[in-house]
């Protein structure tokens, strides 16, 4: 801040002497410190930050002094300093106004008054150090705005001011104001001026809004401190308005004429109201010619906060207190005390200051040649030291910042800053003094301060009988564990110890397991010790009026031991407390500690000897620890066994191979037939719900369903479930048969005589003979049937299961109505069937019926037959005749008709014409079929063009063509031409593979490969007809030799079968239905412009 421009005094601080009967207090606290590196009790201090201090910190002084270096013009009368803001006023008119964040700008303005026209007396500052009033011993008054080049001249300010109140939280709030807003003004006169000054400039309206005088003191003595508050600060309804004089304070309380951001005038009503009533005054008399009146305000820069304590210089000494703004009465200055003036110099009077200041926790004094501090705690002396004053150099007084917190002492030629540093250094050890330990704690900075004051504060409640609070204190400081317990065991406050333990076990750091649990073993015996004898209490008042409240704190203590089990039950020793609580017989803080820790083992065994089975099983349900599911199973699914299977199934991760022993004890267990088995139940939820495919599980399922547990009375064996499980059990989806051994099934099932299980067994393995004869065996024929109808894709089989049935009822039976009955029940088998299971001399009129409508039945089936003859008849007639009429179809051609691929004339070489009356070329036939055919089409014309070749090449005959005499082309010359240019050999489809090569080397798909394959000019070649119809292509005729084989005729046909069996137009729309108008590749210019 100014720090450039201030020089520290090197002079020793004097030694501040006690005054009598108090004891010398030391900066470093009573004692050295009990802590030692890596003691325990350093963590106790929780809640408590010393921040950054160090030695240095705490070792600087309370207050320091220094010189700001700064030549003065002239003889300084006055300096006012206001949010960092200084302002100096010298004896020749002229203001020095330096900005203390910018130290080197320093602004000079003069007064336009000559020194010996004006004589300057005193300056005020409001607290936002915009506004700056300066009087003179003449009654001459100016203002100066923080923006003006020079000061004005107040016209109407008739009078001498010695003190100015401002207003501080509209000043603060509004930091663009030019109006200094409302303000008191206490005159040399006695009077209270309110008046406003307003910097603006405007043309109509002066400087000096208004000025008014509201009041006038009546003994008329210069006014010398004055400052007014408005209350609450939030919505102010009320101002207190605080005068002095040298002799006098006054209090004037009351609601404002309205509120201060309004506008107009504010204390005309409030002191009006004095005009007839007097005021709260307090007389101090005495001999001293300055008075002054200051105010300490914590947050000072907020606007809201009102000052807390006051301080008014008198003769008498300083009158101060603190300012209670929600007092009632008309004083609202509490805890008032004078405190009379030190003697500096020993056996001398008392030396009246010349000004002084306050700070939160002092006094400070201003004399002749020194400046000394007194606590405003203790009224003693804590700071003395002497002004480096030069030859003649007069004191002046001391200012302060209101805003910022500064000091600033002034002479006629020089100007100090008292630096406020550790002021609060030693406050700690006043409050502890005084008794106040939350203060004193409060203010403690190191962790031997706290703990002197903590164990102060435990000796105090202890002597006093208030142990829990003594043992609260005790847990934080340092004195020792031993001293401490010792202290509450010697009287007898077990309870007082009891809480002293659990305060220091909360402040016991988690690494020293050995103290933690020494700790916690003790609270326990406590703990329990404390029930133990509640309950005794209890039960020996149970007639008493207090009884209600003991069993209150019973449960009380009880919900305690609870919680601590909760919160410590990590640093107990488990058999240590399972000791001590079954030596006090607390089986509910037994079972409480255990399912605590979980140890549910120990619980499940308890509820086990106590033969509570639900709260066994209920301990078993709510843990995770699989391993007591398959220990305490067989005991509890012997006693409860709905319940335990009922925890089972809500315990889906449970092994089934583990649980096999305790469902095991359900087969020697008598039970109800009414009630379900619970084996059955668990397994069928294993098979069906979990989908288990363990084969020890079906099996097991099994057994119960054939084997189930005795019940309490014999009776018929239901073969229902188990059938119903045989029918209904999941399969291997890869082999398809069941998960259960057939073999194990089959066994039991024969052992304990079930005859339906064992036939659905053998038919699930496929035994479908080994299931009729045991059904037959065990007289079950409706079983017999319903298994001889299961191979249903092997008829053979199936009929000689139904002969088997047949034979049963024909010969064991003896019954030849149920016999011939029963053929009603099969298809298969009919009376011809079982007529050799008849005996030799059965009389045939008990089945005469049946044997009539059997050759009745063979008659219609051969009427039928000849029926199916007939029309297969007709129909190939039928077909005969559409072939000879298909054969004598013919198409008319006109001579000037042409190919529908090629455009040149139809007649000029061999053609074909379709019924859709297309018509192509032999050879462009060719070429535009090939592109359309499917890969199955274009092998079998390449094989028959290949088999044609051959009979060609091998033929005796060749065709001769005789030399034409016209000058017409000869097709087939051209044909044999064309055909030529496909190879060297004789015939130019011999060696189809290497023409194949030869013609399409680049081709990339199978089809187009065979395509290639394909030669139109030799294929056209090879179906052309031995006949050649005259007329076409020239008058001359070839010459044709022997006929082809039948065989090659057959071939050529077949060959055209393929090539002409459909319009290639057509076909290819058909086809081409999904191809692409653009090919892949192909450039598209048909829209090109």
């Amino acid at each position: 801040m100014f720090d450039d421009y201030v020089e520290h005094s090197s002079n020793p601080v004097v030694p501040v002497t006690p005054a009598p009967g108090v004891p010398q207090l030391q900066y470093e606290g009573f004692e050295p410190s009990a802590y030692e590196p890596g003691n325990p009790h350093t963590g106790l201090e929780e809640g408590y930050s010393v921040g950054n201090l160090d030695s240095g910190t705490l070792d600087a002084p309370i207050f320091d002094i220094g010189r700001v270096q700064y030549d003065f013009p002239a003889p300084l009368i006055a300096c006012v300093v206001s949010s960092d803001t200084l302002a100096m006023g010298f004896s020749s008119n002229l203001l020095v106004l330096i900005e203390l964040s910018h130290a080197d700008q320093v602004i000079k303005i003069r007064i336009p008054r000559k020194p010996t026209e004006m004589t300057l007396y005193k300056m005020f500052m409001d607290p936002s150090g915009r506004h700056i009033v300066i009087t003179s011993i003449q009654g001459e008054n100016w203002y100066l705005y923080r923006s003006w080049k020079e000061p004005r001249r107040l016209k109407g300010f008739k009078m001498v001011i010695e003190s100015i109140a401002w207003n501080r939280p509209a000043l603060l709030s509004a930091s663009h104001s030019t109006s200094t807003r409302e303000i008191l003004i206490g005159g040399r006169n006695g009077t209270i001026y309110e008046a406003v000054l307003d910097a603006e400039e405007d043309f109509f309206k002066s400087l000096e809004r208004y000025l008014q005088a509201v009041f006038s003191l009546p003994e008329r003595h210069p006014i010398t401190g004055i400052k007014f508050d408005f209350f609450p600060p939030t919505d102010p309804k009320k101002v207190l308005v605080i005068v002095t004089t040298a002799s006098r304070i006054y209090q004037f309380v009351g609601a404002p004429d309205r509120k201060s951001d309004d506008g107009g005038r504010v204390f005309s009503g409030l002191f009006s109201m004095y005009r007839e009533t007097v005021p709260k005054i307090l007389e101090l008399p005495g001999n001293i010619q300055q008075s002054e009146l200051r105010f300490y305000t914590p947050n000072p820069d907020q606007v809201v906060s009102l000052p807390k304590t006051m301080a008014w210089m008198t003769g008498p000494g300083i009158y101060h207190g603190i300012l209670n703004f929600e007092s009632n009465s008309e004083d609202f200055i509490d805890a008032a005390e004078l405190l009379p003036y030190p003697s500096l110099v020993p056996k001398t009077d008392p030396e009246i200051p010349y000004s002084i200041a306050l700070t939160e926790f002092h006094h400070i004094l201003l004399y002749q040649d020194r400046i000394a501090a007194i606590c405003c705690l203790d009224d003693q002396l804590k700071y003395e030291e002497s002004l480096p004053l030069r030859p003649g150099e007069q004191v002046r007084g001391v200012t302060s910042d209101p805003v910022r917190r500064t000091y600033w002492i002034y002479t006629d030629q020089s100007l100090f800053e008292l630096v406020v540093g550790n002021e609060n250094r030693d406050v700690w050890k006043i409050y502890l003094e005084k008794q106040q330990f939350e203060l004193a704690l409060d203010f403690a900075k190191t962790a031997a301060q706290r703990d002197h004051v903590l164990s102060a504060q435990a000796d105090t409640y202890f002597s006093g009988g208030r142990y829990f609070q003594a043992a609260q204190c005790y847990a934080q400081c340092s004195t020792t564990f031993e001293e401490v317990s010792l202290k509450f065991l010697d009287a007898g406050e077990r309870d007082a110890l009891r809480s002293y333990l659990i305060s220091r076990l909360e402040r016991t750091r988690k690494g020293d397991l050995t103290q933690r649990m020494m700790l916690a073993t003790w609270l326990v015996e406590f703990y329990l010790s404390k029930c133990n004898e509640l309950d005794d209490i209890v039960a020996s008042e149970s007639l008493s009026d207090d009884v209600d409240n003991l069993r209150t704190e019973q449960i009380i203590l009880e919900d305690d031991l609870r919680q601590f089990f909760d919160t410590y039950k990590h640093n107990l020793d488990r058999n240590t407390t399972y000791e001590l609580i079954q030596s006090h017989g607390r089986t509910d803080m037994y079972l409480y500690y255990a399912n605590g820790i979980g140890d549910y083992q120990r619980v499940i065994e308890h509820w086990i000897l106590e033969e509570n089975w639900l709260k066994a099983i209920e301990v078993v349900s709510r843990q995770s620890d699989l391993e007591l599911y398959y220990r305490f199973g067989p005991v509890l699914m012997r006693r409860a066994p709905k319940e335990t299977v009922d925890s089972w199934l809500r315990q889906p991760s449970l092994d089934p191979s583990r649980l096999i022993p305790s469902i095991l004890q359900l087969q020697q267990t008598q039970r109800d037939p009414l009630t379900p088995n619970q084996a059955i139940r668990y397994l069928n939820h294993l098979v069906f719900e979990q989908h288990n495919t363990s084969a020890t599980v079906h099996n097991l399922l099994i057994t119960f369903h054939v084997s189930p547990s005795p019940s309490v009375f014999d009776g018929n064996i239901d073969d229902g479930p188990l059938l119903r499980f045989l029918q209904t059990a999941p399969c291997d989806p890869v082999t398809g048969k069941p998960y259960y051994d057939l073999d194990y099934a089959l066994r039991l099932c024969k052992n304990n005589g079930r005859t339906q299980p064992c036939v659905h067994i053998y038919s699930k393995m496929g035994l479908w003979e080994n299931s009729v004869d045991m059904a037959l065996e065990k007289g079950d024929l409706e079983l017999a049937k319903i298994n001889a109808d299961m191979p249903e894709e092997d008829k053979p089989l199936q009929k000689k299961l139904w002969l088997k049935i047949a034979r049963y009822v024909v010969q064991d039976k003896k019954d030849i109505k149920t016999a011939m009955r029963f053929l009603e029940n099969t298809d298969l088998l009919k009376i011809e069937d079982i007529l050799p299971f008849f005996p030799d001399f059965v009389v045939i009129d008990d089945f005469k019926e049946e044997i009539a409508h059997a050759l009745e039945g063979y008659s219609n089936h051969i009427e039928t037959l000849k029926s199916e003859m007939n029309e297969a008849t007709q129909t190939a007639e039928s077909i005969k005749q559409d072939v000879v009429a298909l054969k004598n179809r013919f198409v008319t051609v006109d001579a000037g008709e042409q190919c529908s691929v090629c455009s040149h004339l139809l007649l000029s070489r061999q053609f074909y014409v379709f019924p859709c009356r297309h018509s192509f070329h032999a050879d462009c036939l060719v070429t535009l079929v090939r592109e359309y055919l499917p890969a199955p089409a274009l092998r079998k014309i390449i094989t028959l063009q290949n088999k044609l070749t051959a009979s060609k090449t091998t033929s005796n005959t060749q065709s001769i063509v005789l030399p034409s005499q016209s000058n017409g082309p000869n097709p087939y010359q051209a044909r044999a031409l064309l055909s030529a240019n496909f190879g060297t050999s004789p015939n130019p489809l011999q060696n189809g593979a290497k023409a194949a090569n030869l013609l399409g080397r680049g081709v990339l798909t199978a089809g187009d490969r065979l395509r290639d394959l394909i030669v139109p000019d030799a294929l056209t070649a090879l179906i052309t007809t031995p006949a050649w119809m005259p007329g076409m292509g020239g008058s001359q005729r070839p010459v044709t030799g022997v006929d082809s084989s039948e065989k090659t005729e057959k071939l050529r046909a077949e060959l055209e079968d393929v090539l002409a069996s459909s319009c290639p137009l057509c076909e290819s729309v058909v086809a081409g239905l999904d191809v692409p108008f653009v090919k892949d590749g192909e450039v598209d210019t048909t829209w090109a412009l």
